[in-house]
């Protein structure tokens, strides 16, 4: 069974090198899209992302991995069965493997994401 198509710019190469800095207001003035996801940098087996996020993602889950979401600036939701997580500026939290989810940010919305180098973002 294929997986559906979603029209995400999702960016999973690694932008940055180790010693390199990471300029994330540069990063978010440069970008235009309503869903961006990019790489910044390996942290052994994990990885550090930005997302730039405006709307509704889709329900999915991560059979493998956890997934840690941090709020740089904006609103982040996060629908899990039976409730809501509000993530406001300074505020993340952990959603566990096998946990379905839907991310959704009312206004455009600043995060870094870590994760493991392995996971598809799409979900499992």
């Amino acid at each position: 069974m294929s997986k559906p198509e979603f029209n995400y710019n999702q960016h999973m190469d690694i932008k940055y090198k180790h010693l390199e800095v990471i300029d994330v207001p540069q990063i978010v003035k440069e970008n235009k899209e309503k869903w961006f996801n990019q790489t910044l940098t390996q942290i052994n087996d994990s990885v550090a992302r930005i997302g730039i996020v405006e709307g509704e993602y889709h329900w999915h889950k991560h059979d493998n991995d956890d997934e840690f979401f941090f709020v740089l600036s904006g609103q982040l939701l996060i629908d899990i069965e039976g409730r809501t997580i509000e993530l406001n500026p300074n505020q993340g939290t952990t959603i566990p493997k096998g946990v379905m989810h839907r991310p959704r940010a009312p206004i455009k919305t600043v995060m870094l994401m870590v994760e493991t180098s392995a996971i598809d973002p799409i979900g499992d």
